[in-house]
């Protein structure tokens, strides 16, 4: 095998993390925050809405790429960060599910919890040391 086909089979082999935000800062914050810890272990990805998210899911699983976290909005146009998490437990339930907002009701909240077994969830603003901790428990 070449180096390049070495190389290669490295990247599709590392896990991936999706950040799922219709805010353009937040996805870059979240990303920075995440890469500065993490560096090369994960490969990135980030989405405006759901549905470029799935585009992404669908494309990194083709490639043989499993997603270790998936960190989504609650309140996002098209369709809501809930609702999006239900979908994504439906076709990949060992994907770790975040939530991020200001807004999330406790109530739906805490049934969303039940319902998929959310790993967490994050207000906005968020710590970076909880950002952290999310996921270095997710890779557990």
């Amino acid at each position: 095998m070449t180096e390049l086909g070495i190389v290669l089979k490295l990247v599709r082999m590392k896990k991936a993390v999706l950040f799922v935000d219709d805010e353009i800062l937040i996805l870059f914050h979240l990303k920075e925050q995440v890469s500065r810890h993490f560096g090369d272990e994960f490969r990135y990805e980030t989405a405006i809405n759901a549905t470029e998210a799935w585009e992404i899911i669908h494309a990194l699983s083709d490639e043989g790429v499993e997603f270790l976290i998936i960190i989504s909005d609650w309140l996002m146009p098209e369709i809501h960060g809930d609702t999006f998490l239900k979908s994504v437990n439906d076709k990949f339930p060992e994907i770790h599910k975040v939530v991020i907002s200001g807004h999330a009701d406790l109530k739906d909240l805490e049934n969303l919890k039940k319902g998929i077994h959310l790993h967490g969830y994050l207000t906005k603003p968020w710590r970076e040391e909880e950002l952290i901790q999310l996921l270095e428990t997710a890779k557990k």
